[in-house]
């Protein structure tokens, strides 16, 4: 039987990659492990062991820090808190409270919301609305057709990624500046959704693409530039190599090695036209509500822009970041002073989100 994989264990892992793929993993990756130790005292050690299993397991605990050299996101991974099984609960509590917001303006989005200057865009799953507070210049609403946010299919969120397409186009005709196209999906309050009713969002910037797409361009340009070869080809392959691929028709899709917060997958495609690309964002996340028991999460789409510009786009693909936001019962934020300046601080390992995935398949 194959030796279970550990985050904890990832230099061990890179060591025993053929030579090739491990100049890949040092180049992109710089790992180092620590120990963080502590000294209870013995009026707390039933409390621990309640809580950890062991008071051994507490007073030496194994501490991994990945950095990704080029983009510099970093994450640091706890022993302690990464070997624990994946949470897969289900809050029945969620059903009924999202039950309960039903017949609210999203619900009726022709008449309780506005349209964008150029109308609106409808599909077989959603509808758009304009933003009544809005990010940027255009910035619109993806209004989908069920209410409950997790009641996911691949067509569904296929549709949903179609209309919001189509919708950056339309802003693209009304302003020839508004090229460069986001869109993302904040669902559930504990994920920054304000409104329940399932819907995303779309926006088009103009002059720039926004600030985190315009530095993994450059970050992924200066690679090309020194090695030679492709910055997400190689980071795919990276993954793939330590066995956190998951296998979906027409993408390349990863647990990563550096994530910001919990469960971070990445999905790589090549226009974000493609359906397979949204299709597979969709079989994700039915993986993520159904086999992981994941309530909140965002979703990210890196693209290029929709009209010419004065940067070279070549190569840069359609990028996909989808990560849990945890429990939306739980009163503490996942986000604090490590994530927002230092580097995220993650419970979950990246091996068993990959393995409960490819299990799925």
């Amino acid at each position: 039987m194959a030796t279970e994989r550990k985050i904890t264990d990832l230099q061990a892992l890179i060591s025993d990659l053929s030579p090739e793929d491990r100049v890949l993993a040092n180049r992109i990756f710089a790992v180092s492990t620590t120990t963080g130790r502590l000294d209870p005292p013995e009026a707390m050690h039933a409390w621990i062991e309640k809580s950890f299993g062991s008071v051994d397991h507490v007073t030496a605990q194994r501490i991994v820090k990945v950095t990704n050299r080029i983009t510099l996101e970093g994450t640091l991974f706890n022993g302690l808190r990464a070997s624990r099984p994946l949470d897969t609960g289900v809050s029945l509590d969620l059903d009924r409270e999202i039950a309960a917001t039903e017949d609210d303006p999203f619900c009726h989005p022709k008449e309780g919301t506005p349209a964008d200057v150029f109308g609106r865009v409808e599909g077989e799953h959603a509808i758009t609305a304009s933003n009544v507070a809005k990010y940027d210049g255009f910035h619109g609403v993806i209004v989908f057709d069920d209410h409950n946010p997790l009641h996911l299919t691949p067509e569904k969120v296929a549709g949903y990624v179609s209309v919001g397409l189509e919708w950056g186009h339309k802003a693209l005709e009304a302003d020839k500046e508004a090229r460069y196209p986001f869109l993302m999906w904040n669902c559930l309050w504990r994920a920054g959704g304000s409104i329940i009713h399932g819907h995303a969002q779309v926006t088009a910037t103009r002059g720039s693409h926004y600030p985190k797409v315009e530095r993994l361009r450059r970050n992924a340009s200066a690679y090309k530039r020194e090695h030679g070869s492709g910055y997400f080809e190689d980071l795919t392959r990276v993954h793939a190599s330590l066995g956190l691929g998951i296998p979906l028709e027409g993408v390349r899709a990863f647990a990563s090695l550096s994530p910001i917060k919990e469960k971070e997958l990445v999905v790589i495609g090549s226009e974000p036209g493609d359906e397979s690309l949204s299709r597979a964002v969709g079989a994700l996340l039915q993986g993520y509500v159904g086999d992981l028991g994941v309530r909140a999460f965002n979703v990210a789409f890196y693209m290029p822009p929709l009209g010419p510009t004065q940067e070279d786009w070549t190569g840069f693909p359609t990028v996909v970041y989808i990560v849990d936001r945890g429990d939306p019962a739980n009163r503490t934020s996942d986000m604090g002073a490590m994530e927002l300046y230092a580097a995220s601080v993650v419970a979950s390992d990246p091996f068993r989100v990959a393995e409960a995935l490819r299990e799925r398949r």
